[in-house]
């Protein structure tokens, strides 16, 4: 497996982490505007970015032109509590002026299989992301992409994978490849939380977890709170 770059980024709390996510995304999304006419953005589930979400909702931004993807989904019911985008909407989206028709989310209430098929359709002609948000599990699992899987690293990988058997309930989701999250300007890894140190410690000492199958040719910004920081010395953010 190719190994990515990875710059490390510390702060003293995930408060921090957040404050500086968001006004980066705000700076990201500016640039992309004037350069591009659009911003196109990938969101991340779990905890971790319950809180950039919030703020953002609280941010004035030029909604009109950001696209909203995500990286993956439990294939639960449109409108579920569990289901990433409906986080995403609770805490930002609906609060602020995007476009429904500029919101796609993935349509995991189809089923993996259809879901995945349906949702590559979407990203279909779809070029490189500007900013891509993900996660890393205690196991050292981002999106929906688990240890022992096929992350769909190859070029030649569809652009949304089909999950059936995934270690954390629901077995079943949708995941972008980590091909298709590596097409992406800029790749923020977030991590906080003293569960996730194990994980970090084990992306520094290069062993296979799924995290490192996303090699954006950029490199990867990895951005930790201190209880997630390795206990061993590395560059701080």
């Amino acid at each position: 497996m190719r190994d990515p770059q990875i710059r490390w980024h510390i702060y003293a709390d995930s408060v921090k982490l957040a404050e500086a996510v968001t006004r980066s995304t705000v700076e990201q999304s500016e640039h992309a505007i004037r350069e591009r006419g659009a911003f196109l953005m990938v969101l991340a589930g779990g905890s971790t970015p319950a809180a950039i979400y919030s703020l953002l909702s609280r941010t004035d931004c030029n909604w009109e032109k950001w696209h909203i993807y995500f990286g993956d989904e439990r294939c639960l019911p449109r409108g579920s509590a569990d289901r990433n985008d409906s986080m995403a909407r609770e805490l930002w989206l609906d609060r602020v002026g995007i476009p429904a028709d500029q919101i796609h989310p993935i349509p995991a209430e189809l089923g993996a299989q259809a879901g995945a098929e349906a949702y590559a359709e979407t990203l279909a002609g779809v070029g490189e992301f500007d900013l891509t948000l993900l996660g890393m599990g205690e196991d050292g699992h981002t999106a929906s992409l688990f240890p022992g899987d096929p992350a769909g690293a190859s070029p030649q990988a569809p652009d949304a994978l089909a999950v059936s058997d995934a270690p954390k309930p629901p077995p079943q989701r949708i995941s972008l490849s980590a091909n298709r999250l590596a097409r992406s300007g800029n790749v923020k890894v977030l991590v906080t939380g003293a569960g996730k140190k194990e994980a970090v410690m084990r992306l520094r000492a290069g062993d296979d977890i799924p995290i490192r199958a996303v090699c954006p040719p950029g490199g990867l910004d990895l951005l930790l709170d201190q209880a997630a920081a390795p206990t061993v010395p590395c560059e701080p953010g």
